[in-house]
């Protein structure tokens, strides 16, 4: 007699209110355009929609949280499990007085202009950051002398059986470009904190900040943002600088001209490629400085057969 096949992951996953797809492509959602595809794909409805899925979904089943995709980069192999996208669904934005609350798929910079269209300051920082409030929370994101961590009053998170929990930032132990809340849960929404400003002077801040990002950063390529995190005491691109490596390539990646703490997918880099050249940055900057650079990017999924460790 034939052994039954296992059931296919998309037949044991609870019913939902968005969509579910089977071996999707997700390398469109990710900056740097490379990596395989998630075993399944799931666009949430709405945070409801998220927190049911996730309170009915069957123990040990492997699920990934992605936003704008701007620090991630996904292995040639795919995604394991239910790739979870945060985007519109969960990109409300309101405001009461100066403070906003933004849905964890908000765009960070959506976040700036819409305080800045009702003259709310202090988070102009935010429209320097290329991603979505969640990531930012996950992360610590931060930006022209601020982290989220500055503005953060609350935020909301659902743990791996649906709980849902109410955080505060003592909760989150932030440090540099890290929070300690447990990888597994999920972010919904963030409370954050502005100041009454002036919208002229809101408008120029994030003028300066846009034309700065685009005079010092490779904004139109494809890349994931800030490589390597800065070591105590330095910049990570000084080292890199110091060790050699602007413009080092590998394939069709390449350590960026511009700002060199940017990898670039000139056009048909695979992650393996863009894997193997920040690993080769890292060991040159080692050799010279004795400096061990720290992954900024989320490097996740699995490795084709021939691929880098």
């Amino acid at each position: 007699m034939l052994a039954h096949a296992l059931p296919r992951l998309i037949d044991r996953l609870p019913p939902v209110r968005g969509k579910l797809t089977e071996n999707a492509p997700i390398s469109g959602i990710t900056w740097f355009r490379t990596g395989g595809p998630a075993e399944v794909l799931f666009h949430p409805a709405d945070r409801e929609d998220l927190i049911d899925f996730i309170s009915a979904l069957e123990p040990g089943i492997e699920r990934t949280v992605l936003g704008l995709g701007s620090n991630a980069m996904i292995r040639d192999g795919g995604l394991a499990g239910v790739v979870i996208h945060l985007g519109k669904a969960l990109g409300d934005i309101t405001f009461d007085g100066t403070d906003v609350t933004a849905g964890a798929g908000a765009l960070d910079v959506a976040v700036a202009r819409e305080g800045r269209d009702r003259s709310i300051g202090g988070l102009e920082f935010l429209s320097g950051i290329p991603g979505t409030i969640g990531g930012a929370l996950r992360m610590n994101a931060g930006a022209y002398g601020r982290e989220i961590s500055d503005v953060l009053v609350s935020a909301e998170a659902i743990d791996p059986v649906g709980n849902l929990h109410s955080l505060t930032p003592a909760d989150f132990a932030f440090s540099y470009r890290h929070s300690a809340i447990d990888e597994s849960w999920i972010f919904l929404s963030a409370r954050l904190s502005g100041e009454p400003g002036d919208r002229a002077a809101i408008d120029q801040r994030m003028t300066e900040i846009a034309e700065d990002r685009k005079s010092s950063q490779p904004i139109q390529a494809r890349t994931g943002g800030s490589t390597f995190k800065n070591p105590p005491g330095t910049k990570a691109w000084e080292l890199i600088e110091a060790a050699g490596c602007r413009g080092l390539t590998i394939g069709d990646a390449m350590v960026s001209e511009q700002h060199c703490n940017f990898l670039i997918n000139k056009g048909n880099a695979t992650a393996r490629d863009l894997e193997t050249l920040g690993d080769e940055v890292r060991k040159r900057v080692k050799d010279h400085s004795g400096i061990i650079l720290e992954w900024e990017i989320r490097r996740i999924g699995v490795e084709l057969k021939g691929g880098v460790s």
